[in-house]
């Protein structure tokens, strides 16, 4: 009997953990509402994503946000003409060469340096002659003088001598400036007085790097307002960057900028304001702003691109890291944790950035948990 009892016991419970089973079979699943998202206990997901609760930060709130790129510093860039018409005979740089101001950088075969010789020595011969002609007036009117005094000549002939000694001296003052003009001459092309034949030197007018090349060796120009080539001194370099009008009044002259360039995403750049423009671009709706960077080893290159900031006012507020806010239709969101593996998708207003923290306006206060890293896991469910 007791065999038998048993085994009736243990075919009720069996029945009993059936139907127990068959009910949770049948039950429905838990309720998701619109943009939630539920992963089970064991979902290998729940062990690839980062939940963290939203902190506080101090953000800016009063703050320049721009595009950036480098330029030439316009104070300090030099093109070199060829002052006189002739043949190029040499090149002595290539592009990017760092020269020293003085080096030479190409020669020019021309007729006119003969030419300016001949005029600097026909001045110097003239001057000599202005010069002889002031001593025999010089010399004239003073034994003129010496004879009115003893009334051996006319009032009239000592005036005569006067004049001329006054006309002497008028001629070797132009003579002087001739010369002086002629001087000049060779000293612009290069040249030394009594050579012939020489061929003018053209020389880098400041040190720095050679930007530009427009010259071909052996061709012939003849236009002197054409640049050769263009040496830029890359010591400091500037960043132009259109700021728009509702956030110039944040910039003012000599305040520091702090630059981020594509080039070095992980280095900060300060950068003083030199130039403010007048007027705002009526297309853009943005004023253009020039600021100044120090470039000693010379890796701040024109044209690189980056990003301008500064920072007027800043507040504390709820901040988020930037990976964690996704994109959608109406707006930014994030995926906030109502409950272990529970997440909502959650609409917020964003405000400025501060390093790779967030601020957030609206949709979220301090110590709300969102996840933070693997959102990418959640957004297709």
């Amino acid at each position: 009997m007791r065999i038998i009892a048993v085994i009736l016991m243990a075919g009720a419970l069996a029945a009993c953990s059936r139907k127990q089973e068959e009910a949770q079979a049948a039950a429905p699943p838990p309720q998701t509402r619109p943009g939630e998202v539920t992963l089970p206990a064991d979902s290998p997901k729940l062990r690839q994503i980062k939940v963290e609760a939203v902190q506080t930060a101090q953000i800016p709130i009063d703050e320049v946000d721009a595009p950036g790129k480098l330029e030439v510093n316009p104070n300090r860039v030099s093109r070199v003409v060829t002052p006189v018409a002739g043949r190029i005979t040499q090149v002595f740089v290539k592009l990017g060469d760092a020269v020293k101001e003085g080096q030479p950088v190409a020669t020019i075969e021309s007729p006119d340096a003969d030419v300016a010789i001949s005029a600097y020595l026909q001045a110097d011969s003239s001057l000599g002659q202005m010069k002889a002609n002031l001593l025999k007036a010089q010399s004239d009117f003073e034994r003129n003088r010496d004879l009115l005094e003893h009334q051996a000549v006319a009032r009239k002939e000592l005036m005569n001598a006067e004049n001329a000694l006054a006309q002497a001296k008028a001629q070797v003052e132009q003579a002087v400036a001739a010369r002086e003009q002629a001087l000049r001459r060779l000293g612009l092309l290069g040249l030394k007085a009594g050579e012939f034949g020489q061929k003018i030197t053209l020389r880098a007018p400041v040190s720095g790097k050679v930007l530009e090349m427009n010259v071909v060796q052996g061709e012939f120009r003849n236009d002197t307002n054409q640049a050769l080539l263009t040496v830029a001194d890359l010591s400091t370099v500037w960043v132009a960057s259109d700021v728009p009008e509702t956030a110039i009044r944040f910039i003012k002259l000599g305040e520091m900028l702090d630059i981020e360039l594509s080039a070095y995403p992980n280095e900060h750049f300060r950068a003083g304001v030199r130039r403010i423009a007048d007027s705002v671009d009526p297309t853009t709706r943005t004023v253009k702003v020039r600021a100044e960077l120090q470039n000693p080893s010379g890796r701040l290159l024109p044209e690189m691109f980056g990003r301008v900031r500064h920072v007027e006012t800043m507040s504390s507020m709820a901040a988020i890291p930037a990976p964690a806010i996704l994109q959608g239709q109406s707006g930014s969101y994030v995926y906030r944790e109502t409950a272990p593996g529970r997440f909502m998708q959650t609409p917020i207003q964003t405000g400025n950035r501060a390093g790779d923290l967030v601020g957030v306006s609206t949709g979220l206060k301090v110590g709300d948990r969102i996840v933070t890293d693997g959102v990418m896991l959640l957004k297709g469910n």
